[in-house]
């Protein structure tokens, strides 16, 4: 799954470290979900979304397979 997330951070102006900490993972999780090596479960893409208070479908994105 495709996602923004990275670009949305930079605009925060907030670290990887800073996202993780608010979202209670670890910096590589956030890494990890940013390079798309990692789906986030449930629980953490409604953290995400109401971190950046973005809709899903503003965030992630279903690749074409």
């Amino acid at each position: 799954m495709k996602n923004n997330i990275k670009e949305l951070r930079s605009a925060k102006k907030i670290s990887q470290q800073q996202l993780a900490d608010a979202l209670l993972v670890s910096r590589q999780t956030v890494n990890a979900i940013e390079t798309g090596k990692f789906d986030p479960s449930l629980t953490l893409t409604i953290k995400i979304t109401r971190f950046f208070k973005k809709n899903l479908e503003d965030i992630f994105k279903m690749e074409d397979k």
